[in-house]
């Protein structure tokens, strides 16, 4: 046998990161790619991975700890390769264990499954325990899949799915995975390569939207011919240079002026079974940023409290902040309702995914002069496609409908004067 130190990897631009999980203790047997700490930044919580099989020895982090790149977690004694375990060691590590392992029936596919001892602790990461908790779910009720029943997000959600809460009677729960008849490299060449972080970390929530949410999307357009010829005619009291204002500062506007008109839009479901909701008196709007990681939504804060000067050097502010990964991660939550423009690159309706725990969201197409039959004639008026997705448990349709319009009449030629105060 041999020893051997186990340290951070390579954890990117971070530094001095905070233990908030210490998962391995002294004597305990582990294998490669077994979890060892949680690290928990301003962004996100990760797992470290153990890079080698061994028995622990020496534990050299413990919770609350600050670990960057290169410092030692733990020392292990790497054992011979040999297939041969001793009876006594055997007899010790199933003594230790108090759970139980049962093999699905034959028909299914054959799997090893953890039945949780329920009056125990769940083991799950802070973000898995967040996770449940929005979803209304005792996560010491969730049978945990990973080693030593660790309870992972694909538990939680399988656990609602199946609604297995509201019966132990099978206290067993199977990871179905659809098996590829073919790699892909047998048609041809490959390269294999690592998702960005970012999206790795925005796709639990997106699956999370689409399944949880009955989407509705609704479609129209906005005229904005006055509001076009107003804001670009905007120039600077001092320097009398042109001022560089964007549509969507006119846009998050005219949503806030419509959100307090329909707070029905600017509400949360958290508790559906008990026929609650919450009603937010703030008006923070998220605004999709497409970014070289990934697509972020920064909140834009109070925006009901702000000109249309300030509000355009905030989202010049945030976004810059998530191109350069240094956004606080608290401001990508707590929003009433989210914009995602494609105007900047093309396109006119799409169907938007809405930025759960929030009900709605508003995407914005590409406006472009149109041929518009106003009193008996046609005119090229500025048309502005817009795509609202909403809720269809809060939210039904004739509403919708209704916010769209008080949301076209925000921007027409009677609102854009007002948005500049």
């Amino acid at each position: 046998m041999s020893k051997k130190d186990i340290k951070v990897p390579n954890i990117g631009e971070f530094k001095d990161v905070e233990v908030i999980e210490v998962l391995i203790k002294n004597g305990q047997k582990i294998k490669k790619n077994d979890p060892l700490i949680t690290i928990e930044s301003d962004k996100s919580s990760v797992e470290i991975p153990s890079s080698d099989d061994g028995t622990v020895i020496s534990l050299n982090v413990k919770i609350g700890d600050k670990v960057s790149e290169g410092d030692k977690i733990i020392e292990i004694e790497s054992e011979k390769e040999t297939k041969e375990t001793s009876a006594q060691e055997l007899t010790k590590n199933q003594s230790s264990k108090k759970i139980k392992k049962n093999e699905v029936k034959k028909g299914n596919a054959t799997e090893n499954i953890i039945v949780k001892d329920f009056s125990a602790k769940a083991s799950a990461s802070p973000k898995v325990r967040k996770f449940a908790r929005e979803l209304g779910v005792n996560i010491n009720k969730v049978p945990g899949s990973e080693r030593q029943g660790r309870v992972t997000e694909s538990d939680v959600k399988l656990f609602v799915a199946t609604k297995s809460y509201k019966s132990f009677k099978d206290q067993t729960t199977t990871k179905q995975k659809i098996e590829l008849e073919y790699s892909h490299s047998d048609f041809g060449e490959v390269d294999i390569k690592d998702i960005p972080r970012v999206k790795k970390l925005s796709s639990k929530y997106l699956i999370n939207s689409w399944t949880k949410i009955p989407h509705v999307t609704n479609h129209d357009e906005a005229d904005i011919t006055e509001l076009e010829e107003f804001r670009t005619s905007l120039t600077d009291v001092y320097t009398g240079e042109k001022k560089k204002i964007t549509p969507l500062a006119f846009i998050v506007k005219a949503l806030t002026a419509s959100l307090k008109k329909f707070p029905n839009f600017n509400t949360s479901i958290d508790e559906i079974e008990n026929g609650k909701m919450t009603v937010k008196r703030y008006y923070h709007v998220g605004v999709a940023v497409d970014t070289p990681h990934g697509l972020m939504v920064p909140k834009l804060r109070n925006a009901d409290n702000k000109n249309i000067s300030l509000i355009s050097t905030e989202l010049k502010k945030i976004s810059q902040q998530c191109r350069d990964l240094k956004i606080d991660k608290k401001d990508l939550f707590g929003g009433s309702m989210t914009i995602t423009s494609l105007g900047g690159i093309g396109g006119s309706f799409f169907t938007p995914i809405i930025n759960y725990p929030e009900v709605a969201i508003l995407g914005v197409g590409k406006a472009e002069k149109k041929q518009v039959f106003i009193d008996g004639k046609f005119v090229s008026r500025t048309m502005l496609p817009l795509s609202l997705s909403y809720d269809h448990r809060i939210i039904d349709g004739a509403e919708a409908a209704r916010f769209n319009n008080e949301l076209k009449e925000n921007l027409g030629k009677n609102f854009a004067y007002k948005l500049a105060v």
